[in-house]
């Protein structure tokens, strides 16, 4: 009984009869295309909305933030850690961190 219906209901048509207008809105709704860039015409001048200056305001600030943030955050590489570890047991032993300079003669 499970399979037969499973079977029914897999071979139903997927698509909704043209008539049936679910949601009650009618169509879809789109700005019909009108060959110019972003809607405007060559020459019109163009006027900012009020959530603009805003918004490229808080943008800004938070790339701002965002950039300090990383620019100043801790160096916590294994590889820095190990560096420093291994230098502080050289000075603890006595050994040279710094070696002479030698000119290489052919």
């Amino acid at each position: 009984m499970f399979a037969r219906r499973l079977v029914q209901l897999s071979t139903r048509q997927s698509a909704a009869p043209a008539r049936l207008i679910r949601g009650g809105h009618g169509a879809p709704h789109y700005n019909e295309p009108g060959g110019y860039l972003f809607g405007r015409k060559p020459g019109q001048k163009y006027e900012k909305e009020g959530w603009e200056t805003i918004w490229i305001g808080g943008f800004t600030i938070a790339f701002g933030l965002i950039a300090a943030g990383i620019y100043y955050k801790p160096d916590t590489r294994i590889r820095t850690w190990a560096r420093q570890e291994a230098e502080r047991q050289m000075r603890e032993e006595g050994d040279l961190l710094e070696y002479k300079h030698t000119e290489y003669k052919a």
